[in-house]
């Protein structure tokens, strides 16, 4: 086997056909199920389980993805990236599964602190992928699209983690072992909050906390919450990234926002304000 299977290797056993649910096995620098549907593993190490009629939609591009590896890099996230390591580490996870995991940066940071875990990154990025995949030794990168069945068999994860990305409660209750963690982290009322307005910046639904319990509550019964707050300061570039780290960079244009960030001090101080929760999959 060569490097790039080496690097799916462990994880190869959680996972299904796209197509037809059953297990998938190692093969010749690919996967392929007892039906003879066959996957290729890129030759940066992830595999790409996308049905053939799936559309990557509005997938990070390169550039996106450049720009957030070196955001959260610089340490700007230390802080909920930390806490939300700590708080999987405790529940002592062997297989974890970041769902939406862009470059992998929070799953690395969890497998460092979770000796012997092992760890798989989805994201419907091929680019957030090919990160992903060299983010942790122990690590395993799939592009996949979480709004359909995900190619993992039933109750394999011990923890499923959900950072600032779509929430298929129903799969993740799938995958999920009868006493298995969903942790999620989302922005709270408080985020960017000094730059909403000078920005024109889509502000943060009062209810958003309130309305993920109540999607999630069919699935899972709410355990803990943590808030982390923290006062960045941030160069221009580095704001515009965060900007479009976001769903503003869909309102607001590139180069409009330029222009607004010219106006305010270089850098510029920025509130980050996250809220850590934890729910524990319902039988």
């Amino acid at each position: 086997m060569d490097d790039d299977g080496r690097m799916l290797a462990d994880v190869v056993p959680y996972l299904v056909c796209p197509v037809c649910g059953a297990d998938l096995e190692l093969a010749d620098r690919g996967l392929l199920c007892p039906s003879g549907h066959a996957f290729d593993i890129a030759r940066q190490g992830y595999a790409n389980l996308l049905p053939g009629n799936a559309r990557p939609g509005t997938a990070d591009t390169p550039e996106m993805v450049r720009a957030r590896d070196a955001f959260l890099e610089a340490g700007h996230f230390a802080a909920p990236v930390d806490r939300l390591a700590m708080s999987v580490s405790r529940a002592a996870p062997s297989f974890v599964v970041d769902a939406g995991a862009g470059t992998g940066h929070y799953l690395g940071r969890i497998l460092d602190r979770t000796p012997g875990a092992v760890g798989l990154a989805l994201d419907i990025s091929k680019h957030a992928a090919r990160r992903a995949a060299r983010a942790h030794p122990r690590a395993g990168a799939v592009v996949a699209d979480l709004w359909r069945p995900l190619p993992l068999r039933d109750g394999v994860a011990d923890a499923v983690v959900n950072v600032f990305a779509p929430r298929n409660a129903a799969e993740f209750h799938r995958v999920l072992r009868d006493d298995g963690l969903l942790l999620t982290v989302t922005p709270s009322l408080r985020h960017l909050g000094t730059l909403v307005e000078p920005l024109g910046l889509l502000s943060v639904d009062e209810r958003k906390t309130e309305r993920m319990d109540a999607a999630l509550a069919g699935y899972f019964k709410f355990d803990s919450r943590q808030e982390i707050d923290v006062e960045a300061v941030l160069y221009h570039d580095e704001a515009a990234t965060l900007v479009g780290m976001g769903p503003s960079a869909h309102h607001v244009p590139a180069d409009v926002l330029r222009e607004r960030l010219r106006r305010l001090p270089d850098p510029v101080p920025a509130p980050l304000s996250f809220v850590l929760s934890t729910y524990r999959r319902l039988a």
